[in-house]
Parts: C-alpha cells; structure tokens; sequence
C-alpha cells in the first residue's frame, strides 16, 4: 500500500522510510543465514523479500525530493547536477540511515567472515538474526499503548495484522519441524502481538473510534 501511494502521489509524505531498511536489513541477515544453512526455502523468501524491500527503497529515494518541493526525477545528494547546492534537509537523515546501514552490513560481513570460525559463524548469525527479528516484533508495542489510551485502533492495519499472525505462525512451525530454535523463537513474539492486536480490534471496534 505504501509503493502504490508512492507511485500515485510521486511523494513520500506521511511514509515512515526506516521501516523500509529494518526489513531489507532483516531480510538479508536470514538471507545469510540461510545461504550458510544451506536452507532454499529461507533463502527464497529472503531474497524476494530483501529484493522487494530495496525496491521500495529506491523508489523512496526517488520521490523523496519532491516532499519538499523539488521535481521527483531530482537525484538529490547523490548525483545531483548541481553538486554546489546542499542536499534537502528532507533527504539527509534518509541518506545517513543508508549509509548507516550499508556500514553494519560491511562490519557485520567483516566479523561473521574473518573474525568468526567456520564452526560458530552459524551460531552466531542466528543469534543475532533472532534478536534482530524480535526487536522488530516488540517495536509496535507503543503504537499499542497508544491505541489503549485513544481507545482507537485507527492507527493499526488490520491486513498487515493478519499478515503478521500468518508469517510468524508459518516460519514458527517451519522452525519446530527443522528443530532450529534461531527461526522457531523470533517468531513467537509476533503471534503474541498479533494475537493483542486483534483483542483490541475487538475491544475498540472501528464504530466506536473516537477522535484524537
């Protein structure tokens, strides 16, 4: 829905950017871990997903210039035609997020490769790939708070809910089948959350929104 309102408004506003990176960074973790796995079914869903993800953010980057007036074919910071006038403030912290990431990615690719032996590189990548999973699952938990306190579940999406239960559910029984705790465990948080989002549709049903 985003990418459609993206290309729709060649504009950026009202779009969160940093959950487009968390997913592509969390998607290409488990891609890792399922290529050292040897795991195709992590890895397919991986590689769609981190190759869905980075078009999103390319798309991002494109259209975010005109948040602030500039035309949607302007490069911006980088490759700016006019490379003497400052990049937008708009874009900045969009920029520096990426190159925030692409540096974990390098350091990250660094450790598990050099630093990391053979025999734990696939411990330790799960590890972090499950705390990395799981910290993305938790991290709504104020938009909850705040639904309690507004008694409105306007701010939450009911597809992307029901999303949720069913990817998580998915990939925790894919996990107990494969005896993989690294899958099995990350994805637990995200039944739980799904399962208190859909409470509070029940509780605070759309008729009964109230303003903010």
């Amino acid at each position: 829905s985003d990418l459609r309102q993206m290309l729709a408004t060649k504009s950026v506003e009202n779009i969160q950017f940093l959950p487009f990176l968390t997913t592509d960074a969390n998607n290409l973790s488990w891609l890792g871990y399922g290529c050292l796995k040897g795991d195709g079914t992590v890895i397919t869903v991986n590689a769609i997903g981190a190759a869905l993800q980075t078009l999103y953010i390319l798309v991002y980057l494109y259209y975010s210039p005109a948040k602030v007036g500039q035309g949607p074919g302007a490069m911006g910071m980088m490759g700016d035609p006019h490379p003497d006038v400052p990049c937008c403030p708009s874009q900045r912290p969009v920029l520096l997020q990426v190159l925030l990431l692409l540096a974990v990615a390098v350091t990250g690719y660094g450790y598990f490769t050099v630093l990391v032996d053979t025999r734990t590189r696939l411990t330790h990548l799960g590890l972090f790939c499950s705390i990395f999973t799981i910290s993305m699952y938790l991290s709504p938990l104020a938009d909850l708070a705040k639904v309690v306190r507004s008694k409105s579940t306007r701010c939450l999406s009911f597809p992307l809910t029901v999303t949720t239960l069913v990817a998580s559910s998915s990939w925790t029984l894919y996990g107990l089948q494969l005896h993989d705790l690294y899958i099995t465990v990350p994805n637990v948080p995200g039944i739980i959350t799904s399962l208190v989002r859909f409470w509070l549709f029940q509780r605070y049903r759309p008729e009964q929104d109230k303003p903010y």
